[in-house]
């Protein structure tokens, strides 16, 4: 296990990520996109270019040895992200292609067993767009009620008011573990135990908490988590939905065709067993492989290391950026993981965002996918920084400056 809390270990462990390596404008390049996708470790890279270069073939079709080995490698990675979430089996884990893919399988699958006029979906205001969109077309199919959640001016949900919100029609809770925007930590243990007093199942979005916390679904004993590889240091077009097997096993498939089934005749068709079920067509195996080798890279470090790190950096840097005139950090006395969004005064994000860049450092401005909370606040938007294992406090201290010059070259 890497010691990430020495500095000459986050060094060594930079030197992972090649792509950390460039000068961007002829300054070196700082990171700070990471709620958008984390950059990939030459591990991961390597073994990409090692399933494509020795035993590039498709799994679960063939006798021969490379398509066994495929299959092999394929199913080691679902034992990989079954040990890493604690799901009771690796059945329980399905490959999509991505947070917002797992997402919309659960709303169309969920929804056609368990959905119907009159009906209650509760997410929350603080969403991402993807876990407010499937579910807003979950109940227009079925005519059902969309609830929402509110949040406060420290960007923290209203508990009070979710407690109250569940009825006996309530048929699913549909909530963010962290806000990709505000880096809020809701409390999902509390959230999935009102929920459960109800026998309401939880639906929790992890894309902003899967890479930066311990997640054991047994101890939270959440019925349903998403999240997406490439936020894990992962490839892109890679996802995990996990859900219950009581749960799994009642739902329809989403998307039908081959691998999918047991038998198919011109008049009927027996789908396949879990997770199989809902893995139509050939899979992204490279993106599973690839996401294996991301996990096994975030257990060589340490998740609970990385928790501890990330959560030191993110604490200074919303204390060095607070200090800066005309900057404020929403949320800011609430402690977050992975992100913060910052609102500068005068000024619209874009334009900081764009200058930042001139200077090799990497952000993200806009609503990112969340105009919700933008309207609450009433802005356009924010300058969000976001966090991954290999940032560093010098870094902050970097963009710091170079965002107080910012400023003064904008006001």
């Amino acid at each position: 296990m890497t010691n990430i809390s020495n500095p000459a270990e986050i060094e060594k462990l930079r030197k992972d990520f090649p792509i950390l390596g460039q000068k961007i404008y002829n300054n070196d390049l700082i990171y700070f996109d990471n709620g958008a996708t984390t950059q990939k470790p030459q591990q991961v890279i390597d073994t990409i270019v090692e399933y494509y270069t020795t035993y590039n073939s498709n799994v679960h079709r063939g006798v021969h040895f490379l398509s066994q080995r495929a299959t092999d490698a394929e199913e080691h990675a679902r034992r990989t992200v079954q040990r890493f979430i604690n799901a009771q089996s690796p059945d329980e884990i399905i490959f999509t292609k991505g947070t917002t893919d797992s997402i919309n399988l659960l709303a169309f699958s969920f929804g056609e067993l368990a959905i119907q006029e009159g009906d209650e979906i509760i997410i929350s205001r603080m969403e991402h767009h993807a876990n407010i969109v499937p579910w807003q077309e979950c109940a227009r199919r079925h005519k059902a009620v969309l609830k929402v959640v509110d949040f406060d001016e420290e960007g923290v949900l209203d508990m009070e008011q979710y407690a109250g919100m569940i009825t006996d029609r309530t048929r699913m809770v549909a909530l963010t573990w962290v806000s990709n925007t505000l880096g809020t930590i809701n409390p999902v243990a509390d959230i999935i135990s009102i929920a459960h007093s109800h026998n309401v199942p939880v639906m929790l979005d992890a894309a902003q908490a899967v890479q930066h916390m311990r997640v054991d679904v047994q101890q939270l004993d959440v019925d349903f988590l998403v999240f997406s590889g490439h936020k894990i240091y992962g490839p892109t077009g890679i996802g995990v939905l996990y859900g219950k097997r009581k749960w799994l096993e009642q739902m329809p498939p989403y998307q039908t065709g081959g691998s999918m089934i047991k038998t198919v005749q011109v008049d009927t068709t027996t789908y396949g067993d879990i997770p199989f079920r809902f893995e139509a067509g050939t899979p992204h195996i490279e993106g599973i492989i690839g996401l294996g080798a991301a996990i096994e890279y975030v257990e060589r470090a340490g998740i609970e290391a990385i928790a501890a790190y990330e959560h030191d950096l993110i604490t200074y840097a919303k204390e060095q950026l607070g200090k800066i005139g005309r900057v404020k950090v929403l949320g800011a006395s609430r402690p977050k993981a992975g992100a913060l969004s910052l609102v500068i005064e005068g000024i619209h994000p874009f334009d900081a965002g764009e200058l930042l860049d001139k200077k090799g450092i990497a952000v993200r401005t806009g609503h990112h996918c969340c105009q919700p909370i933008m309207d609450y606040y009433g802005i356009p938007g924010t300058l969000r920084i976001s966090f991954a294992l290999y940032n560093t406090k010098a870094e902050v201290d970097i963009l710091a400056r170079t965002l107080e010059r910012v400023i003064g070259m904008l006001v």
